[in-house]
Parts: structure tokens; C-alpha cells; sequence
């Protein structure tokens, strides 16, 4: 417990005299580098939680969450209606896909064409979005959709044609050739990621399944799950209902890329608390100093009787106070940037005409912010255990001071 003594003492130290002034700009900066370092930790995890959830949305929406894949056998139809299954997933969807190459003109490019049944096709995530264009209930015959980014790259627009080129051969009395089909372009997509949108078409199944020579026994499963985000826990259920197919996740997919910004979250926490870690050293630094500058203080009162506990308790006070006050501005001040970040970065590039957030660059159109509040937590929990910490050293050095000795050089 802490004694009415103990409390207004402590007050009293933290009030700055006017020959306090060194100590005053020293508390000063403590304050604030703690503040700010608080701050931006909280903002750099914001945007980095921010940047990842919108990756892992743009990336859900384009990409089946968990994809099924026959090794040799159909897949058994009878499993569909398996009420865990059902529970679980929110569309069922059948696929296939093959490699080809895209003729326009003088232009050649490779391609990865994916073929969907037409009601089928109708159901995705992406064919649902604003940026799609065209019909979506069409994809029939010899009709393709396309990305916004390659209508770019090739100059196309719905209602062109365009060649595809499959590397399945054709017998002919010169050989062996590759076959070649002309398509119209019945719609155009946009997944927001531009390697997505300038390297993948959609086709008809069935077209695609003639057009590679491929039988429908290598049909995907496409599982689309109602909560994409717990993707482990339900991987295995779908995994103990088809034990004889190969399973993949869009996680499995993107393992290396969402490996790396776990990595580099946790370089960047451990590299900006530094920042806390040097400003609680001012603390010590400022403790240090108001013990000298307190000694005649501290041995008046052991004088009175005051035990080395209670001057203990009375300097941790003092750090303690000035880091967790420091602690709860930096949070305030960091929760209100990352609200406002996209705000503040339209601001600075407008009015220095800089990009600060290149939308080519990140595949964002906006700078991207989440506030976790069990990040947040943790940054205040360190940063209080910091303060803690360094406000020990000048507290018990301060119970350790001599009364006698104190008051003779006074």
C-alpha cells in the first residue's frame, strides 16, 4: 500500500522548480521519446496488420480458399453433401485449368486460363466486386473474361477477339500442330492485384477441358468457406472428409509471402522498441539527478522517521508516473494517426505533390490501417515493464543514502 506520505511527496518531486531546470527538460525528454515511441510502434503494427488483412482479402477473392485436387479417381460426389462440409463452406465450385499462350497482333503472351461452369463462374468472389465489367451469366462456347491489367497490356475491350494458342497438339498430315482457337471477350475482371489480373483468363469448362485435352476426372474442387480467416482448423475437417485427394489452402499458396510479413512485423516491434528502451534510460538519467538534487529532502525525512521502503516506493513512483502517463499519450496519439493515416498521407502528397503509398507499387489504392487492441496492449504492457525496470536502480539508490553524512555537505 501506498501511504498519504509516500503520495505527496511524490507529487511534490514531480513538480519542477525553476533550479530544477536541467531535470524538467530531462523529464521532459523522456516523456517524450517514450510518447513517441509508443506512437509509432502502434501506428507501424496498424499499418502492417492493415496491409496484411487487405493482402489476405485481395487474395481470398481472387483464389478458392481450399482447393481439393484428385490424384487420379473423381472426386466422389457423395462427399458434397457431407453436413460438416456444408457447414463449413459457402460455395461449392468445380475447376480445371491449363497453360496457353495469348496472340494479339504482333504480341505473344503466356497465360494460365481457368475454366469454370457458367452458373459456376457467376458465384466468385471477383466476378461480384465493382471493378467486374460485361456479363457474368455468358461464360459459354468460345467467350473469355479477361483482367483489367491485361486489357491494358493488349489494348482490349469487351466484344475483341483474341487467339489462344494450346500446347495439346492437333493431328495433321504435316505433323503433329498446336491448337489455336479464336475467343470474344464477353467480360473484364479486377482483383485488384495486378500479376493476377494481366496473368489469368477465365473460360468455359467444358472448352477449356477440350481445348487441353483434359477429362473431367482431373477436375478441382474449389471450397469457398464462410470464414476464409481460421483456414488451419477447417483444413483438416475437408481434409478428413476427402482423405484421398490432395488439399491445399490459399495460405498453403502464399506461405512464403506471408511468412516474410510476419518476419519483418516482428524485426520492425523489435526494432522500434529500441526507441522505448533509449528514452526509459532517460529516466534513469532524470531519477539519478533528482536524488542529488533531493538529498537534503531525503535525509530530512529519514530523519523524521520515514523508512527506506517508503523513499523506495517514492522514486519508483516518480519513473513509474512519468513512463506510464508517457505510455498512455503515446497511445492516444498513435490509435488517432492510425485512424487518420489515409487522411494525413492525402494531405502530405497533395501538398508536396509526392507519392507516398504508390498504388502500382503496394496494389493498394489506399494506405491500409487495423487497430488491434491486443497489439496495442502488448506495446503498453512492454513499455510500462521497461519503465519499471529502469526506475528501480535510482529508487533503491535513493533509500541507500546516508541521513548523516546527507545533511553535513548540505
Amino acid at each position: 500500500m501506498i501511504s498519504t506520505l509516500e503520495k505527496e511527496v511524490t507529487f511534490r518531486f514531480l513538480k519542477a522548480r525553476k533550479k530544477d531546470g536541467f531535470l524538467n527538460i530531462i523529464s521532459i525528454f523522456s516523456f517524450i521519446g517514450i510518447s513517441l515511441g509508443v506512437a509509432v510502434l502502434i501506428i507501424v503494427m496498424s499499418v502492417m496488420n492493415g496491409f496484411r488483412t487487405e493482402l489476405i482479402n485481395k487474395i481470398v477473392g481472387f483464389n478458392s480458399h481450399i482447393t481439393v485436387k484428385p490424384y487420379q479417381n473423381k472426386i466422389d460426389q457423395k462427399k458434397l453433401n457431407n453436413l460438416d462440409l456444408k457447414t463449413l463452406s459457402k460455395n461449392l465450385v468445380f475447376s480445371n485449368s491449363g497453360e496457353g499462350i495469348i496472340i494479339k497482333n504482333d504480341i505473344t503472351k503466356g497465360i494460365l486460363l481457368r475454366g469454370y461452369g457458367t452458373n459456376d463462374f457467376s458465384l466468385l468472389d471477383i466476378i461480384n466486386n465493382d471493378g467486374f465489367e460485361g456479363n457474368k451469366n455468358s461464360l459459354t462456347g468460345n467467350f473469355i473474361s479477361i483482367g483489367r491489367e491485361l486489357s491494358f497490356t493488349l489494348d482490349l475491350d469487351i466484344g475483341d477477339d483474341i487467339t489462344l494458342m494450346s500446347p495439346s497438339g492437333v493431328e495433321t498430315i504435316i505433323g503433329n500442330l498446336p491448337k489455336q482457337k479464336t475467343f470474344t471477350i464477353i467480360s473484364i475482371f479486377d482483383s485488384g492485384l495486378a500479376d493476377f489480373d494481366n496473368n489469368i483468363v477465365f473460360i468455359n469448362l467444358k472448352t477449356l477441358e477440350e481445348f487441353f485435352n483434359l477429362e473431367t476426372n482431373s477436375r478441382n474442387l474449389e471450397i469457398y468457406l464462410k470464414n476464409p480467416q481460421n483456414i488451419e482448423s477447417q483444413k483438416e475437417k475437408i481434409q478428413s472428409i476427402f482423405d484421398q485427394e490432395f488439399i491445399f489452402s490459399w495460405a498453403d499458396m502464399n506461405s512464403s509471402l506471408f511468412s516474410a510479413l510476419k518476419v519483418e512485423r516482428n524485426v520492425m516491434f523489435i526494432i522500434l522498441s529500441l526507441i522505448i528502451i533509449v528514452a526509459a534510460f532517460n529516466i534513469i538519467s532524470g531519477l539519478t539527478i533528482l536524488v542529488k538534487n533531493k538529498t537534503r529532502d531525503i535525509a530530512i525525512l529519514k530523519s523524521i522517521g520515514v523508512l527506506n521502503k517508503s523513499i523506495v516506493k517514492i522514486f519508483f513512483l516518480v519513473g513509474v508516473i512519468i513512463g506510464t502517463s508517457a505510455t498512455l499519450f503515446g497511445i492516444f496519439l498513435g490509435v488517432l494517426f492510425s485512424i487518420y493515416i489515409e487522411n494525413i498521407r492525402a494531405f502530405l502528397s497533395s501538398s508536396f505533390n509526392i507519392s507516398l503509398f504508390p498504388e502500382e507499387i503496394y496494389f493498394l489504392s489506399k494506405m491500409p490501417s487495423e487497430i488491434n487492441p491486443t497489439s496495442i496492449f502488448i506495446i503498453a504492457s512492454c513499455s510500462i515493464i521497461i519503465t519499471i525496470i529502469v526506475s528501480i536502480f535510482p529508487a533503491i539508490k535513493a533509500a541507500r543514502l546516508d541521513p548523516i553524512q546527507s545533511l553535513k555537505y548540505e
